[in-house]
């Protein structure tokens, strides 16, 4: 990587202006290897060179990714105007000029939800050609009935008559009022449209999976961690869906009904 300049460096991986860094340099706040630098011109070496701010080490990779366990209440939206943002949860130290969410979950949904500052991957994984499936756990207000798996495979029929695309259902293991989902599209409110649409209705919807990138089962609600970029590519991996479940129900089963107590 070409020599580039330090404060130009921290500004693209965090919140800092040109001008604030240059006045922390002058501070003592910035350290080129170890040592203090007060010029905030100064040519570094990303790939080499160790930066830190005010004991914060700046790392090299250029756009950030956080995969974020969105709780209740909060909106994917970068406008305060809408209500408390998912933005609001990500620690100070995570934090990049340009964040926001791709994709997005209702206010009163859970789970995985992607935030990230780069804009060509967040185009490449929201376009309808990538096909990213999603995978969603539901608590439902009446018993799953079989019938909804092949009624889901054949491209269910909302209630507004807008058809929807093949989607893969089945019933978590240790509760007849809990369920999987995976689709391959995301239209508006379309899991709970979809269980309307048999006469059920979702009282709870967690997304868990996002193409190959599952939710850590650890990580709680309102948490988030960082990913490398080479993480980020298991969005584009696929999942055998019945793997998945097999593998995964008793966790996110166990974690959904904690959620209800």
């Amino acid at each position: 990587m070409p020599l580039i300049r330090l404060d130009k460096f921290i500004s693209e991986r965090t919140e800092f202006s040109r001008s604030q860094i240059k006045q922390l340099a002058a501070k003592g706040q910035v350290t080129l290897n170890g040592c203090a630098v007060k010029k905030s011109d100064t040519k570094i070496d990303p790939d080499s060179d160790s930066v830190s701010v005010a004991g914060r080490e700046i790392t090299a990779q250029r756009f950030r990714y956080i995969l974020l366990n969105k709780p209740e209440g909060y909106v994917c939206s970068t406008n305060s105007n809408d209500g408390p943002s998912v933005l609001e949860l990500i620690p100070p130290e995570l934090r990049t000029k340009g964040l926001f969410p791709a994709g997005r979950l209702d206010k009163d949904s859970l789970g995985a939800l992607l935030v990230t500052d780069d804009g060509e991957l967040a185009h490449r994984m929201l376009s309808p050609k990538s096909h990213i499936p999603k995978i969603y756990i539901v608590k439902l207000d009446r018993p799953f009935q079989n019938k909804y798996i092949d009624i889901f495979k054949n491209g269910i029929i909302l209630a507004d008559g807008e058809t929807c695309l093949p989607a893969k259902v089945r019933m978590a293991e240790n509760s007849d009022k809990l369920a999987f989902v995976e689709l391959i599209e995301g239209k508006y409110h379309q899991v709970k449209r979809m269980f309307a649409a048999v006469g059920n209705h979702v009282e709870v919807l967690m997304r868990i999976s996002l193409g190959g990138l599952v939710l850590p089962e650890t990580l709680g609600f309102g948490d988030c961690i960082e990913l490398l970029h080479k993480d980020v590519e298991n969005l584009f991996k696929q999942q055998d869906f019945e793997v998945f479940c097999d593998g995964f129900s008793p966790v996110f089963s166990a974690i959904l009904t904690n959620k209800q107590l």
